[in-house]
């Protein structure tokens, strides 16, 4: 009974990451349209101050332990967001792209740390989603500071993931999300407000764009990534997470007319293969724990992600 509820709340936690990532995917091509007119510092501003007025009702929840919580978790998203950012300036989205994907590696070896077993299965289906970016995405060049901005994003991004995973045992989501978004938000505003100035009459001509990046791409995706890790691990989170450049592509072929060669084919075979032997695994896991005494090592590692 109590596994069959577990699995069925795996299940949709599975299914909100894969719609966090569907979203992302479209984020490209309004991008593309965007970011001809307004730079990249007050547009993230700007999506993180819309998205963190739809959570302003959460904050009457407000008290020092989530307060604290939610500033760290903001801090450490805002870190991947700016180094991300730096690096992207300097190298291509493709090796931006597969440097980023580095997290689906980073979270199960940073787990370490906080003792969390490094189960081989979860190493060679990441090492498979790693290859699989690496094919769609991966162009010529030698090793330069993009790429260690990027790596910094990708690290930061996979603290997050864990610190998040553990954030959302302790609190609600929404709560959780509320201040999350004000803190990065009010971060960014204080940050590019003279720039954003200079730029008032491009963005009140892409008010519809500015929209959709931050009330369905920032505060949907933020409350559907907390819902979902109440009941999905962290190394599970970063795996489904290498769908995003697989859904990328398909929406830029779309809706921008970019091709998707044999080379993309070959690369999304293999994320979706990494992530059919990572929840295969993971069923496994959760079926042995419910079955388990409850002082078992396997039901101990699996407790994390409930």
């Amino acid at each position: 009974m109590f596994a069959t509820k577990f699995q069925n709340l795996h299940t949709r936690g599975i299914l909100l990451l894969i719609a966090t990532t569907l979203i992302w995917g479209t984020t490209f091509p309004v991008l593309k349209e965007t970011v001809v007119s307004i730079t990249p510092m007050p547009l993230i501003a700007i999506r993180f101050a819309l998205a963190a007025l739809v959570f302003a009702p959460w904050l009457r929840h407000l008290n020092a332990r989530l307060l604290r919580d939610g500033v760290l978790l903001g801090l450490v998203y805002l870190a991947s967001y700016i180094t991300l950012t730096i690096g992207v300036e300097t190298i291509s989205a493709g090796r931006a792209a597969f440097m980023l994907s580095l997290n689906v590696f980073l979270v199960p070896v940073l787990g370490l740390f906080l003792g969390r077993r490094l189960q081989m299965m979860a190493v060679f289906a990441a090492g498979l989603a790693i290859a699989g970016i690496g094919i769609m995405s991966w162009e010529g060049g030698g090793f330069s500071i993009g790429d260690l901005w990027v790596f910094g994003g990708a690290f930061s991004y996979a603290i997050y993931i864990l610190l998040l995973e553990s954030a959302t045992l302790r609190h609600p989501p929404l709560a959780l999300s509320a201040i999350q978004l004000f803190f990065v938000a009010g971060v960014t505003v204080l940050w590019t407000a003279p720039e954003m100035m200079t730029q008032l009459p491009a963005i009140a001509s892409h008010w519809g764009q500015l929209l959709y990046l931050s009330l369905v791409v920032t505060a949907l995706t933020t409350i559907t990534q907390a819902v979902a890790q109440q009941w999905v691990s962290a190394h599970e989170t970063a795996l489904l997470y290498t769908l995003e450049p697989v859904f990328a592509a398909i929406f830029s072929f779309w809706l921008l007319g970019e091709q998707f060669g044999e080379r993309g084919f070959i690369g999304a075979g293999l994320i979706l293969t990494a992530m059919v032997l990572s929840q295969s695994q993971a069923s496994i896991a959760q079926w042995l724990g419910a079955k388990l005494p409850s002082k078992t090592p396997l039901l101990e590692s699996t407790e994390v992600s409930r």
